[in-house]
């Protein structure tokens, strides 16, 4: 296959505002080994991006210092060490950099087949957010039918994602949402509470119905002690995010007292064969739940390459449900 030699990219001129992405060209990227070249179809927009953007995230080394960490599209090369793929397959992908271009490197092992009933476009919406739950949430980890799980910014797209998989595992879901229209998002999608937080208390919703045994927390802040204050005993908090600061005055003794377990991780450093694990165990488990219309991609708009600006200012007015996807051909 005949592959020109420059690509469009979404460059940033600097660390700043939304303002400062706009389009740019490139070369080719380099084939390693165990790699694929993918000629993107759409690339998804999430946090981390917003905060690379602002200068607080760099690319861990080797990888891309282009934004953009799940794509999905076309494979139109194959690194000598690549086995179970082939050029022409259609597929998403895990990136550690470099999605928001025509075409993008990434490790074989990180990239799965379009889910059966899924679209090519809106399947560029799954990994970063499938990824990153199932590995925080549920990889490795007991799953207990009918524990209550929180889920806070229930109408995102982690949100989103956190509340279809939790209520298909069994779980009761409670999601703070911050309208009375991502309320019915939240539990269209299998929510059995959402709490419009600017009236209610979670708090104290979740004490009434025995405590939250699961927290997905984004918000950090004050939200830091009122999970504690929400969890039941020998809950599990996991901090993805900390989008209302992370630097907090709270008191530990209830950690000790109900015996919580307090975590977080950031997905993009963890190693290359940890992610191949948590694809493998999402192809298995969790893809063939599209197929039955047990899950469904929750695309809420599509942004050209040139709308970047537009596209990472509608993430951070937080005014969509779902995944914000970017196409260089829209």
């Amino acid at each position: 296959m005949y592959l020109r030699q420059n690509m469009k990219t979404i460059e940033m001129r600097q660390a700043g505002r939304a303002d400062v992405l706009e389009i740019g060209n490139r070369p080719l990227p380099d084939l390693r080994v165990h790699e694929v070249l993918i000629r993107v179809i759409a690339a998804g927009v999430n946090g981390p991006d917003l905060v690379q953007r602002r200068g607080h995230y760099p690319p861990p080394k080797g990888a891309s210092d282009l934004l953009g960490l799940e794509v999905s599209g076309e494979i139109v090369s194959c690194g000598s060490g690549v086995k179970d793929w082939a050029v022409g397959d259609k597929i998403c992908a895990l990136t550690n950099g470099g999605g928001y271009a025509e075409f993008v490197a990434v490790d074989a092992a990180q990239c799965l087949p379009i889910p059966e009933g899924v679209s090519l476009v809106d399947a560029a919406g799954l990994c970063e957010t499938y990824f990153t739950v199932w590995s925080n949430l549920f990889f490795n980890q007991k799953i207990i039918s009918s524990h209550n799980l929180l889920v806070h910014g229930g109408a995102g797209g982690i949100g989103s994602t956190a509340i279809q998989l939790g209520s298909q595992l069994g779980y009761q879901v409670f999601a703070t949402c911050a309208t009375v229209t991502d309320c019915e998002y939240a539990e269209g999608l299998g929510a059995k509470r959402a709490i419009n937080y600017k009236e209610e208390d979670f708090v104290d919703i979740l004490r009434a119905e025995g405590g939250a045994n699961l927290i997905l927390d984004i918000i950090g802040g004050e939200y830091v002690a009122r999970n504690i204050k929400a969890a039941s005993a020998d809950a599990r908090i996991i901090q993805l995010a900390f989008n209302a600061g992370s630097k907090v005055e709270i008191n530990l003794m209830p950690v000790m007292l109900k015996r919580l377990i307090y975590t977080g991780s950031t997905l993009r450093s963890r190693s290359d064969a940890f992610k191949a694990e948590v694809a493998a165990d999402l192809k298995a488990k969790i893809w063939p739940l599209f197929s039955q219309s047990k899950l469904a991609t929750q695309t809420y708009h599509i942004f050209s390459f040139e709308e970047a600006t537009e596209a990472h200012q509608m993430m951070e007015t937080a005014t969509h449900r779902g995944k914000i996807l970017l196409s260089p051909k829209t």
